[in-house]
């Protein structure tokens, strides 16, 4: 048993996952209680089914790692039910058990594995084909392996529920709440990135700034939740004039951002900028439900600056985009007769 703690020891030392963990748990496991084949399992109770996760097969007996077989037949199951951990009479005590006939088992023990919040992860279990006894050591291995895989699960576990609300924080901190699109922080982040792409590869940056004309007239007739509701459907008509590579961003209140790669540098980057500027304002122009209401909306107005990516920054990209919009903006109130 010396040499058994002392190879344990090392074993749980150096396991980084649960497969390191258990496949020398088995080895040691067989060792202790001569079985001819040690297995950990995982239970699907909501599908009725078992899964045997890994498993060390030393003889004649061969329990096949990656099995999945019916719940209600397996020998565990009945142990559970029965409180019957062991028996070398599996022949006599379950012989109706299909699966014990198949595989030929006369010696069967196993102990239930458990999450941390008390819900059955699956079984550590031991067979053989001949009869053998359980000894008091042997009993007390099996117990204490399953409490080291039931830790272990725990542990791996909570390392998963902390990396998903890692991966939600991490999204609500670039994402918009209300619209789902990307937020301030995360354009910026975006921006670096295509200007440095712009860059390599020689092409002009496109750079779209959105404003919502008449925005505060809907909420002020409407009310907030149907601006929201405008706001939102906006996000979805602009989503989809995008082209592969483009990047759309809420800036905050009524005010977006649409940034891509244009052409190369030696070709009509203005033209570009117009066509760009023609299908966005195009995708906003619709009739949107917002609330009771539905709103016929004759778009926003819409500037794109074609920017050369070498001669300027991210803060001058914004600023040209945005002084495109407003000559936009400017162009359509003078349009408007007094």
């Amino acid at each position: 048993m010396d040499s058994v703690f002392a190879q344990l020891a090392s074993s749980i030392h150096g396991a980084r996952t649960l497969e390191e963990l258990t496949r020398p748990l088995l080895e040691m496991l067989e060792a202790v209680s001569g079985l001819e084949s040690t297995y950990l399992t995982t239970v699907d109770l909501a599908a009725g089914l078992q899964h045997v996760l890994y498993a060390r097969n030393s003889r004649d007996l061969q329990i096949p790692e990656g099995l999945v077989v019916p719940w209600g037949d397996t020998l565990c199951k009945r142990a559970l039910d029965e409180g019957r951990p062991f028996t070398d009479e599996v022949g006599a005590v379950w012989a109706d058990s299909q699966a014990a006939q198949q595989l030929g088992i006369q010696t069967y023990v196993s102990t239930p594995v458990h999450t941390d919040d008390g819900a059955l992860y699956g079984t550590l279990c031991g067979a053989s084909s001949r009869r053998r006894p359980l000894t008091e050591d042997a009993a007390n291995v099996l117990r204490l392996f399953a409490s080291l895989i039931e830790q272990h699960v725990s542990r791996e576990r909570l390392v998963e529920q902390l990396q998903q609300a890692n991966a939600e924080l991490q999204t609500q901190a670039l994402t918009d709440a209300l619209t789902g699109l990307l937020n301030r922080r995360a354009l910026q982040q975006e921006l670096a990135r295509l200007i440095s792409l712009a860059q390599r590869t020689g092409c002009w940056l496109l750079a779209g700034a959105i404003d919502l004309d008449g925005f505060k007239q809907v909420n002020d007739t409407h009310g907030h939740d149907a601006g929201d509701e405008f706001l939102c459907g906006v996000a979805v008509r602009l989503q989809a004039a995008l082209r592969g590579g483009d990047v759309l961003a809420r800036m905050g209140g009524d005010e977006f951002v649409v940034l891509g790669l244009g052409p190369r540098l030696v070709e009509d980057g203005a033209a570009a900028a117009r066509l760009m500027r023609q299908r966005l304002a195009s995708a906003t122009a619709a009739v949107y439900p917002a609330g009771a209401a539905r709103i016929d909306y004759a778009g926003a107005s819409v500037g794109v600056a074609c920017v050369d990516p070498q001669r300027v920054g991210a803060d001058e990209v914004l600023r040209e985009s945005d002084a495109a919009m407003y000559r936009v903006k400017l162009q359509r109130r003078q349009s408007v007769p007094h």
